[in-house]
């Protein structure tokens, strides 16, 4: 907890929490609608996640809260739990945030097992590939209520859903009885009496749900657009364009002033204060946060056990996102942050404010560089912002729940359009094609189908393609060929010409791994017939792995079995340990004919062959 309370930096620590806040509000309650939970939600993440993740994290000046990854991720996990409890959001809820919290948790064990240090590990494309997909889903998720289409409330698209409704409520009747054992070939009354029951409210309810299912995601948009573009309504469309004309021309004229706050004053005192018919945000709670605790009571492993690798997406994406912004805290204040201790704060600070209803954040880079230019120098900043939007929320929920929801998808849009990775795209025609190739299916996979999925499949080519072409690079260093063809290594120059025939040497250069064991199959093939020894050279091959080890042992076992003598040359320690595990030394190759150096070899092999003559 150093510096924690350093009050010699308390007057820029102050200014740059207050800013860092002030410029979070906005953006706070725009995840939260966009997220699907409302904007409490978002404004209860950014003042636990934030407060939190300050008080115990491993930079000084991050300003945490709910960003533009994190959001679209927790998006995909709300949309599917609430359609899997029917379309109930206050059922699903407690299961949502028990996702959440999990995260928070697989967060803090991240920190504690060290992993803050591989994050840099994850390849470019992959990243540029999900930044630019975030930026696609945001954009176009946010056409619908920037014109003011809502398709839950379109009766005509709605309608269209009936049929398929009364399916999915006749099928939830018989999967009921089905479990309860009253289901019976022979007897179908209950099932009757059940289905004459249902009523047209709850047909509706179903085709509303499903309604909104079919449209929600990139691809839904797009599906439903045609009939939004009919159904435009004006006012909800000018109350975006306005604010995203603020939110740009602002910035023309001072940095000072956060645009999107301004924009967001402007437009919605417009709204309000002309009294124009619009469409507010969902009302936010007044009074403190309270805990949701049937996260604990309610708890029930299978309505979370699909979304484990959901949650732990969530974990990794959010200690990307956080990691990658102390590197730019580090460079703006010369400081070095501490990114186990990093991963831990966030990680405390996405589990509280998921008990408390909240979405999951991460460190916020624009809101991070706000406080640094504002004058913060310690965590104090981090936990002043929190508070400040705690302040709000009690002093002004009722004032917020008033700001119209087409401001908001208006500062969505400009958050799509900035996260995008331009720089990626713009590289498209000059980077390697199997980079391109990796980055593309990254994004079209990211914004049609499933971000996680998308992720772990770009994960997996690139490495894929990394271990392809190391093992590309190890065998071309690496090649078997004779001593005539093999340039001979600095301490064989003197190898004498008699022994050329009767001694074949094989180099190892770099490390024996899946990749590069292909040219063992083929070591005994290239033998020639005179041959009575072969020198293997491993003074190089500083790493082995089991792939590698069993093609070495394979290759070993036939050159003994036609009875040529295997000598092994600067054998290092790792290699060396694994083949005594598995009795490769001494059972295939003798302690006497492993050498420290060729010339320890060399006169080995010189003994050998004159007293065989």
């Amino acid at each position: 907890m150093k510096n924690l309370f350093d009050f010699k930096h308390f007057k820029g620590d102050m200014f740059g929490g207050i800013t860092a806040g002030i410029v979070a509000l906005p953006l706070a309650l725009a995840f939260g609608v966009s997220s699907g939970l409302g904007p409490s939600a978002g404004l209860y993440g950014a003042i636990f996640v934030s407060f939190f993740a300050a008080l115990f994290g491993g930079t000084n000046t991050q300003i945490s809260g709910p960003t533009a990854p994190m959001t679209a991720v927790s998006m995909v996990v709300i949309a599917g739990m609430i359609a899997a409890f029917d379309g109930d959001d206050s059922k699903a809820l407690p299961a949502i945030l028990t996702v959440f919290l999990l995260a928070g948790l697989m967060q803090i064990g991240l920190g504690f097992i060290g992993l803050g240090k591989y994050i840099k590990y994850i390849p470019y494309p992959v990243v540029s590939g999900f930044m630019t997909a975030i930026g696609v889903i945001i954009l176009v998720t946010q056409i619908l209520p920037s014109v003011g289409y809502y398709p839950k409330e379109d009766v005509e698209f709605v309608t269209q859903f009936k049929p398929q409704a009364k399916e999915v409520i006749l099928e939830k009747i018989l999967k009921e009885e089905a479990e309860d054992g009253v289901l019976v070939i022979e007897d179908f009354k209950e099932t009757v009496i059940k289905a004459e029951q249902v009523t047209q409210k709850q047909i509706d309810k179903e085709s509303k749900t499903l309604a909104g299912k079919d449209s929600s995601g990139v691809l839904g948009t797009l599906k439903v657009l045609p009939r939004a573009l009919q159904n435009i309504n004006w006012l909800e469309l000018l109350l975006a364009l306005g604010t995203i004309l603020i939110i740009y021309g602002f910035k023309r004229i001072t940095t000072k002033v956060p645009s999107t706050l301004v924009a967001l004053l402007v437009m919605s005192g417009i709204a309000i204060g002309f009294k124009l018919n619009y469409r507010p945000i969902e009302e936010i709670p007044s009074g403190l946060p309270i805990p949701n605790l049937e996260i604990f009571t309610g708890f029930n492993l299978g309505s979370i056990t699909p979304y484990i690798f959901t949650a732990l997406t969530l974990a990794l994406l959010g200690a990307i996102d956080s990691l990658l912004t102390s590197v730019v805290a580090d460079n703006m204040t010369k400081t070095k942050h501490k990114p186990n201790k990093e991963l831990i704060g966030q990680g405390i600070g996405n589990t509280i404010g998921a008990i408390f209803g909240g979405i999951p954040g991460a460190g916020a880079t624009i809101r991070t560089v706000v406080n640094i230019n504002a004058g913060g120098k310690t965590r104090l900043s981090g936990m002043v912002a929190g508070l400040l939007l705690l302040i709000i929320l009690l002093a002004l929920g009722p004032v917020a729940s008033q700001i119209p929801a087409a401001v908001l998808a208006g500062i969505l849009i400009t958050v799509g359009i900035g996260v995008m990775d331009y720089k990626g795209l713009k590289a498209i025609p000059y980077m390697p094609r199997p980079e391109v190739i990796i980055m593309l299916i990254v994004l079209v996979l990211s914004s049609v189908w499933n971000l996680v999925y998308a992720v772990g499949i770009g994960l997996v080519m690139a490495s894929l393609m990394f271990m392809k072409k190391i093992g590309d690079l190890t065998a071309e260093h690496s090649e078997v060929k004779s001593l005539k063809k093999e340039r001979a290594w600095s301490d064989e120059v003197d190898f004498t010409k008699e022994l050329e025939g009767k001694v074949f040497i094989k180099h190892i250069n770099g490390p024996l791994f899946f990749g590069s064991t292909s040219d063992f199959q083929q070591l005994v093939k290239q033998i020639p017939n005179t041959s009575e020894m072969v020198i293997i050279r491993m003074d190089k091959m500083t790493y082995i792995d089991q792939s590698g080890l069993y093609a070495l042992e394979d290759a070993i076992m036939e050159l003994v079995n036609i009875n040529e003598k295997v000598l092994l040359v600067g054998l290092l320690k790792q290699p060396r340990a694994l083949m005594e595990r598995i009795d490769i030394i001494p059972d295939l190759v003798p302690k006497e004919q492993l050498f420290g150096t060729f010339d320890e070899c060399l006169v080995w092999v010189k003994d050998y062959i004159n007293n065989l003559n």
